[in-house]
């Protein structure tokens, strides 16, 4: 009897007990250390930082190769066109986009403007260099599992540039109209101007970049034509450009790389031989003399073929010793705190801007004076690397370089120095020289690729898992999965 009113008197408590303890059980189990919700500012400055650091290595290991800024010396698939894989920039763009949308999700419900326009043109960038890399690529379903979309569908290139062209205009549109300062900020520091400028900027380069698909004229001119409604870039200060601090962890990425690693690039022939033709002073910015005359009074700088063979390329011009590397600005002096010596992740730059508006004035897409427009362009990548107005006006004065010749001829030596100002500034180099066939630049005499320089990237073999479905519609629809098919806005 007394085993029975001892159970009965816990059941009873226990009774009393079970309403408390369900009242509190969400609070208990709630991490007051593990946040549900992250604001744009903290969210914003990953997002830059991923996505440039992705860039920075994918230019590195195969952008600056395949325009022929740089050459391999060990280890020379890349400069052969043996390409596998390249999943930086597709890895860099899906796996920050969710974060992106949170900032565009929380932004349209707090009637925060600034932040919607700034992650817009981030997003328009993004995809940019995601479409232009692969071609047709989940865009409109992208990072939408949480609306049950785990399959997303490729999107065409071309609706791809439709949206991002809608998105760039909308940012100029609402930028500046709330009053929400921009906080973690890292590109421009939370000026909505500035970003207003690289907006509209950039919907200059895209305009350009589907010149060859599209009839682009009346976009070009409203923009040029109105730009107190659409600023763009006034000058090298409105740089778009992720600035890398002196310490850890935020250096600029190839500054913990091994020494031997970082000397299998070397200078390319191809940019050191034109740099050298007209005594530019960026040569010793881009590259440093061989080792063996570094301390020589004339120091030699020689750059190496692209595509030749591993034995070969070693042993050009007598071997490694005899051959220039890529400048200490990207490797030692990558952190120095000493102004223009931090290396930088470029998004955008003015000098691109001019010489962009240099070939549509040219070309009659636009008014104004293309002779300005190019000398400006020339100036600015000067004064980029801290080289003064007086050397640039010396380096214009020549034959070779000054704005005069036939509309060709212009044309060239337009797409020649925005080739050069675009040395390790993402893939714009490669995506641009797609385009224009400017410079002239050919296949190694060792190349594996049928004589062809490689226009894409193929899709990430885990996608043929992943969405292998999706996949295989955008490559019936696009072409051959490999590195010669043409994306949309070059067929």
């Amino acid at each position: 009897m007394k085993n029975i009113f001892l159970k009965s008197i816990i059941l009873l408590s226990a009774l009393f007990l079970v309403p408390a303890c369900t009242d509190e059980f969400e609070e208990i189990n709630t991490n007051p250390n593990a946040p549900t919700e992250v604001n744009a500012a903290l969210l914003l400055p990953q997002i830059q930082r991923d996505v440039m650091g992705n860039l920075l290595s994918e230019t590195w290991g195969i952008g600056n190769l395949v325009v022929q800024h740089t050459a391999k010396n060990q280890f020379v698939n890349e400069d052969r066109y043996l390409w596998g894989e390249r999943n930086a920039i597709w890895n860099g763009v899906y796996d920050n986009y969710n974060d992106l949308q949170t900032i565009l999700q929380q932004s349209e419900i707090n009637k925060q403007s600034n932040y919607r326009g700034v992650a817009l043109v981030m997003k328009s960038w993004m995809f940019s260099l995601v479409t232009d890399a692969y071609g047709d690529v989940p865009y409109s379903e992208a990072g939408r599992a949480k609306e049950g979309i785990i399959y997303p569908k490729y999107d065409t290139q071309e609706s791809i540039y439709n949206g991002i062209l809608a998105d760039l205009k909308t940012a100029n549109d609402i930028l500046g109209t709330s009053t929400e300062a921009v906080e973690g900020d890292v590109i421009f520091n939370g000026d909505v101007n500035k970003w207003k400028r690289l907006a509209n900027s950039l919907r200059i380069r895209y305009l350009m970049r589907i010149s060859k698909k599209r009839d682009v004229k009346a976009d070009l001119a409203a923009i040029v034509n109105d730009t107190t409604k659409n600023p763009l870039f006034r000058g090298v200060a409105d740089n778009a450009v992720y600035t890398f601090l002196a310490n850890a962890p935020d250096q600029f990425p190839l500054h913990t790389s091994r020494t031997g690693s970082f000397n299998e690039i070397r200078a390319s022939k191809t940019l050191a031989d034109t740099l050298a033709k007209y005594g530019d002073p960026r040569l010793q910015i881009f590259f440093r003399p061989t080792p063996a005359t570094i301390a020589a009074p004339t120091p030699a700088y020689v750059g190496i073929p692209n595509g030749l063979n591993d034995v070969d390329a070693l042993q050009f011009n007598g071997g490694p010793q005899n051959q220039s590397t890529v400048g200490t600005l990207y490797f030692e002096q990558a952190v120095s705190a000493q102004g223009l010596n931090i290396a930088k992740g470029v998004m955008m730059t003015y000098a691109e801007l001019q010489f962009l508006l240099a070939e549509a004035a040219e070309k009659g897409l636009i008014t104004g004076d293309p002779a300005k427009f190019y000398t400006d362009g020339v100036r600015a990548s000067f004064a980029f690397y801290g080289l003064t107005a007086a050397a640039a006006n010396t380096y214009l004065g020549q034959a070779g370089v000054a704005y005069t010749g036939s509309q060709t001829e212009k044309l060239n030596k337009i797409g020649v120095q925005k080739w050069i100002s675009l040395f390790f500034q993402g893939l714009e180099a490669w995506f641009d020289w797609r385009r224009t066939g400017i410079p002239n630049i050919k296949p190694g005499p060792s190349n594996q690729n049928m004589n062809m320089i490689p226009v894409r990237f193929i899709y990430p073999i885990i996608e043929q898992g992943l969405n292998g479905e999706n996949r295989a519609a955008a490559v019936a629809a696009q072409g051959a999965d490999n590195i010669n098919t043409k994306v949309w806005s070059l067929k």
